[in-house]
């Protein structure tokens, strides 16, 4: 088990370090040495996920077509690399040379065609730097679609730049006089050409991804940015500073009253948070699904913060975002020991009995969901030809991972939590018989609470949220995770405040069902930005078709419903922390 895990950490730590690599390890070139040059994928540009192996479209083929070994990450991304029928040697220049002739016939133009109608760009790199391009573009001169002009770029054109005997920049541009007509069904005889030319820089190897990185660090952007920070926080600093005041006063005023109430007449009438002390720690219905979202949601908590700590450090520089997946498998699978010992620990807390069937729920709580979803979504993208469709060899590695890492580490962490005897540590005895609930006004319910909840911590991230979406679903790059790290401290402080000052007032209403609210009011933020992506998709982004659609929502789905269990998580520690500090600063019969 040390060895597999050592195996797997080694495993993480090479490929988050090297993404899409050229054969020559150091990247240094002699004149007239040949830099691999992959060509990746074409898609429609605004369907991300809706992405096609390059040569499915007939463009011309290299005389010795390899594909490149990929790395877990990247293919969980959908890259597919294969060799480029294009010679770009190191300081060579050309002009106009030609890749192929080729005759196109009218299912080949009917292809390119439907491509250039849905914006098809295509995705290359080149000694690890990526380069973008259009295949085609379409003259919209006609008001009616039909009388639309369709064409093809047939020439490109490559500027690189070097340094030394580095590559540091390389950009391409299409020839628009250099177009082929796709409009009829004819058959066309094409001639695809490129051209190539070299310039020096002065730009170190070691500063040449910086480009990529600084669309997102402009200064507009940063404004926009430090705006969404400082917005949040005077938000949460004049809510929390309410809220608390308002705290403070009033348990105050209840700490005096309940010490005065206890040396006046013992035959007054009851009410309050005080009078519930023997049924506010009251084990909740459900025990065992309850501890199970607790140990899940601590775990995804656990992968959240070692994701941020590999951010901070560098790790996900730009279009090395197979590293990112990588690093979501292999954390997920090592942390799984997390959430079988708190789940088990605190099911063993709770005095349930069957915590084998807790471990297995434990495990299956988010993954299950997940795997239904994946199963879905992958018949899709196998029913489009996509990229996205992982192949049978990928599936394997991943369920060995799950089988040999993540389901030995659960069971481990089960058992350590079933050893720990731990007690519950509750203040106050609980009697034997449950007290009635008074009743409650609607909006001391649990569906508006849970609307009460969300609100607030949504209001604090959701100028972020924007960027986070432009880049996960878009072509943006998103590359500031130091501010992105503080709005979600934000979210945490947020999330943690505004449901203790909820259960307060349940408390103060004489509802002792406490547990489950406070873990429903603390992930209903999950709900919030799951509302969110039903306007980002109609409203902020241009995605359309059954493949994008369902992706785009599905997997979101699968997201929010962990910041759900995550963010109960917090809520219903933050309220448990409060209720034993209350309940413990008054005297208990």
């Amino acid at each position: 088990m040390k060895s597999l895990f050592f195996f797997l950490f080694f495993t993480f730590i090479t490929s988050s370090f090297s993404t899409v690599r050229s054969d020559p390890s150091d990247h240094r070139y002699h004149e007239g040495d040949l830099v691999p040059l992959y060509a990746n994928k074409v898609g429609p540009f605004h369907n991300p996920s809706e992405t096609y192996r390059y040569f499915d479209l007939p463009f011309c083929l290299p005389g010795d077509l390899k594909e490149k070994k990929e790395a877990l990450g990247e293919v969980l991304n959908g890259d597919r690399l294969v060799s480029a029928p294009y010679k770009l040697e190191f300081q060579r220049d050309k002009e106009s040379v030609a890749v192929c002739k080729k005759t196109l016939k009218k299912e080949d133009i009917a292809l390119f065609r439907s491509a250039v109608r849905k914006d098809y760009y295509f995705q290359m790199y080149y000694d690890d730097l990526p380069i973008w391009g259009f295949i085609g573009k379409v003259d919209k001169d006609g008001k009616d679609p039909s009388d639309y002009k369709y064409y093809l770029y047939k020439h490109i054109h490559f500027d690189i730049f070097y340094n030394k005997d580095h590559v540091i920049e390389i950009n391409v541009q299409t020839d628009p006089n250099a177009l082929v007509d796709l409009t009829e069904d004819n058959e066309v005889d094409v001639e695809f050409l490129y051209t190539v030319k070299w310039k020096e820089t002065n730009t170190p190897f070691d500063k040449r991804m910086d480009k990529y990185s600084q669309s997102s660090s402009q200064p507009h952007h940063l404004e926009i940015h430090w705006f969404s920070i400082i917005n949040s926080c005077v938000t949460v600093l004049l809510l929390t500073g309410f809220l608390a005041t308002i705290l403070m006063r009033v348990l105050k005023n209840d700490f005096v009253k309940y010490a005065h109430d206890e040396e006046s007449a013992e035959d007054q009438e009851e009410t309050g948070w005080k009078y519930i002390h023997g049924d506010v720690f009251r084990f909740p219905k459900y025990k065992s699904i309850f501890a199970a979202a607790l140990g899940s949601g601590t775990q995804l908590f656990t992968l959240t913060i070692f994701i941020f700590i590999l951010a901070l450090v560098g790790v996900f520089y730009p279009y090395n975002r197979g590293a990112l997946f990588t690093a979501l498998v292999v954390i997920y699978a090592l942390t799984s020991g997390i959430a079988g010992y708190t789940a088990t620990s605190f099911y063993c807390q709770l005095e349930g009995t069957n915590w084998v069937r807790n471990l297995l729920l434990t495990g299956c709580i988010f993954c299950g969901p997940l795997f239904l979803t994946f199963c879905f979504l992958n018949t899709v993208a196998i029913t489009y030809n996509a990229t996205a469709a992982l192949p049978f060899g990928t599936i394997v590695v991943i369920v060995l991972i799950w089988t040999l890492v993540t389901s030995p580490l659960l069971v481990l962490g089960g058992i350590a939590g079933k050893n720990s005897k731990a007690e519950f540590q509750a203040p106050c005895r609980t009697t034997k018989y449950p007290r009635e609930i008074p009743p409650l006004p609607w909006y001391r319910r649990t569906i508006p609470q849970m609307a009460m909840a969300g609100f607030l911590p949504f209001s604090a991230i959701y100028i972020e949220l924007y960027y986070i979406f432009a880049s996960v679903w878009g072509h943006r790059i998103y590359t500031i995770y130091s501010i992105l790290f503080i709005v979600f401290i934000i979210l945490l402080i947020v999330t943690a405040f505004i449901t203790v000052a909820l259960t307060y007032f349940q408390l103060a209403a004489e509802d002792h069902e406490w547990w489950w609210r406070s873990f429903l009011c603390g992930g209903s933020t999950g709900l919030f930005i799951y509302a969110y992506c039903l306007y980002y998709y109609y409203a902020r982004s241009d995605m359309s078709g059954f493949m994008q659609t369902s992706f785009f929502f599905g997997y979101m789905a699968c997201i929010c419903y962990g910041f759900f269990l995550m963010l109960g998580t917090v809520g219903f520690r933050a309220a448990l922390l409060f209720v034993r500090h209350i309940y413990r600063s008054i005297k208990c019969e």
